[in-house]
């Protein structure tokens, strides 16, 4: 459908989603490049493609709908096959007698409104949603586990038994063979699928005495997804074995290696990590989502204060930027957010990662490969030559590379890395421990970002208020006049609000949201590197000591960051306490 870009930019501007100048510097790429306006915004960041999508639903007069938290009759929701549904982004939600209402995110997608009407012989009254919507609404078509992949491994795991008999050792022959057999390519494409629909962020196949225990972790907390006979281990080993080019035949030593796959419009890259234990092959696999297209360190839970000292970083052309937290905190995320904000035409931006987690185009990516010598300090050596105005350096791990990323951010490259601290302040004795001099430190870092992940609460949350003796065990760990008034400076909370005024929430479990949780956001700590931190950093102090002086200077400690999140309806009080003191 034609979309008037008069309209569209007057709803653009009138909702304040980019000033006037950023609307009309768009508009003239968007004639250099033929293309529309809307676009271009999306891909510089300054809009999301649902708040484009919302634009479009009121030029068009076209309703623009969300379906979290609403529960689809399974009658209609089946009305659009599963497959359908999740390539073409169609809905079905809304029947009556001769109409049926699709949530579509793109409702010029006339093959798919066809194909729909043929096969329901209604009128179809197209809607436009968003991305968040349509992902809700597939895991409405998910069964359990157990339920949709039981009787294939039960009968899988039967026809195992009668083609080995009981105790038999496979040969590398007879584990191949099996790794390609239809059943156990079902089973295992399933788990995987599976895992991806729920969003899970790892897969951990664990054999035991008697069977065998399939795990997702989601949100950060792992889940029994189901237990499966202890003859299905060694077909789904050899099938993730096979799918990886790892050796059927070693089962004496650890292995690890990697596979991609395609579901929908996602591709999602699987690092694998097989261990030998006593019950047998343990297997873990990390889903890494490579299209981190549309995040922007707003999305990701930056806010205030730290966010602009993060801006003013990129905007350097040389010095250190950093993101600490331990594994599964979001580090790598945030720095490939920072990049998609750097990677502009006029930059030539370079990586050396272990493994590349996310593929981005215009970036040139390096895998470093240990096992041959090609580690972080020899790459980062290398990628120093290839004339880059940005470096990414996946970890510092030893000095050798602090050393390294601490001179070329001297020679006229901003550089991004992480290392792995409890604190933002927790960096800088890590780096001196690594024998890194302190004057490299003070002349090359710009800002130290500390974080990790809470869970998000669902829409069907709880609100309470804090009771006195609440509030005072809490002032133990957390300044509250320090978040308070971070709370009114960003109109979180009214000016003249108190701590017994103001709301927090928790989890509500419904038919939609089985724990209350869904999604994970960041709480961060931005340690800027002022002249008064310098000066203590030349002075050999303490991480207490330099978060002490970053607090007086107005930064938000990760926990402060977190009861922010709280007051917001975002997550709870206990979420944070338990990743704070993880």
């Amino acid at each position: 459908m034609y979309i008037n870009e008069k309209q569209l930019k007057e709803f653009i501007l009138d909702a304040n989603l980019v000033s006037k100048s950023v609307y009309e510097k768009a508009e003239e790429e968007a004639k250099k490049r033929s293309q529309p306006v809307g676009d271009i915004l999306v891909s510089n960041g300054d809009i999301t493609e649902d708040d484009l999508r919302k634009m479009h639903a009121y030029v068009l007069g076209i309703p623009f709908i969300k379906l979290e938290g609403k529960r689809i009759d399974p009658e209609v929701l089946s009305l659009i096959p599963e497959p359908i549904a999740r390539n073409h982004n169609i809905i079905a939600y809304k029947k009556t007698e001769d109409s049926l209402e699709v949530a579509m995110l793109n409702t010029d997608n006339l093959t798919a409104i066809d194909f729909v009407k043929k096969k329901v012989r209604l009128k179809i009254l197209p809607r436009l949603t968003d991305t968040n919507s349509i992902k809700v609404a597939l895991k409405q078509y998910q069964k359990s586990l157990k339920d949709e992949f039981g009787e294939i491994i039960q009968r899988e795991t039967a026809s195992l038994k009668e083609t080995l008999g009981e105790g038999e050792e496979m040969t590398g022959e007879d584990l191949k063979k099996l790794a390609e057999d239809l059943p156990v390519v079902r089973i295992v494409d399933s788990l995987l699928r599976h895992a991806i629909n729920q969003n899970a962020s790892d897969i951990h196949i664990e054999p035991m005495d008697e069977q065998v225990l399939i795990r997702y972790r989601i949100d950060g907390i792992l889940h029994d997804a189901m237990t499966l006979p202890k003859g299905a281990a060694s077909s789904i080993t050899a099938r993730i074995k096979v799918l990886s080019s790892l050796k059927l035949d070693e089962k004496r030593l650890p292995q690890d290696g990697r596979f991609k796959m395609e579901t929908g419009n996602e591709r999602v890259s699987f690092r694998v990590s097989i261990l030998p234990t006593y019950f047998g092959e343990k297997t873990v696999m990390r889903l890494l989502r490579e299209d981190i297209s549309g995040f922007t360190l707003e999305g990701l839970g930056f806010h205030g204060g730290g966010l602009e000292r993060i801006h003013e970083a990129t905007r350097h052309k040389t010095g250190m930027i950093l993101t600490t937290g331990p594994t599964g905190s979001g580090k790598t995320t945030t720095l490939y957010t920072i990049l998609s904000i750097l990677n502009t035409t006029d930059v030539n931006i370079s990586t050396v990662e272990d493994p590349i987690e996310y593929q981005m185009p215009r970036i040139n990516q390096t895998q470093v490969k240990p096992d041959i010598g090609f580690t972080f300090a020899t790459g980062l050596r290398a990628l120093v030559r290839q004339d880059p105005d940005v470096i990414m350096v996946g970890e510092i791990r030893d000095n050798e590379t602090a050393s390294l990323a601490s001179n070329a951010s001297l020679t006229g490259h901003l550089v991004l890395s992480t290392l792995h601290t409890n604190s933002a302040a927790g960096a800088v004795p890590r780096l001196l421990d690594m024998d890194a001099e302190p004057f490299l430190l003070v002349s090359t870092i710009n800002v130290i970002i500390g974080q990790r992940l809470v869970r998000e609460l669902c829409d069907s949350k709880e609100e309470y208020k804090l009771t006195s003796t609440e509030l005072e065990k809490i002032a133990k760990v957390v300044d509250l006049d320090s978040v308070l008034k971070a709370l009114k400076e960003e109109n979180i909370v009214d000016k003249k609000a108190e701590w017994k005024d103001v709301p927090f929430f928790k989890e509500k479990p419904s038919a939609e949201c089985a724990d209350g949780f869904s999604g994970r956001l960041g709480i961060h700590e931005i340690l800027y590197v002022s002249d008064a931190v310098k000066g203590l950093i030349m002075k050999g102090a303490t991480s207490e000591e330099i978060e002490a002086q970053a607090k007086s200077e107005g930064m938000m400690t990760m926990i402060e960051d977190g009861i922010f999140k709280c007051v917001q309806g975002i997550t709870t009080i206990e979420e944070v306490l338990r990743v704070v003191s993880e």
